[in-house]
């Protein structure tokens, strides 16, 4: 799954950059092409992969925490 992302992400950046790089029709695209994967897949896979086993309850702060000092 990180390997995934990694070569998603690379695609990307390199579509967008392509884009801006190349002067044609297809450019346009190329730039928008590159951004939809990147917001639309990228990031949402890579927080998927970064929260699929963590508990929400270990990110709030209560009051117990506050009154020892304790941190999170």
């Amino acid at each position: 799954m990180k390997i995934f992302i990694y070569v998603i992400f690379i695609s990307s950046i390199i579509l967008i950059l392509s884009g801006y790089l190349i002067d044609g029709i297809n450019s346009e695209k190329l730039i928008g092409l590159g951004t939809v994967l990147l917001f639309f897949i990228v990031i949402p896979l890579f927080l998927y992969y970064r929260w699929k086993n963590k508990s929400f309850k270990d990110f709030i702060l209560k009051n117990d925490n506050i009154k020892n000092g304790n941190k999170l």
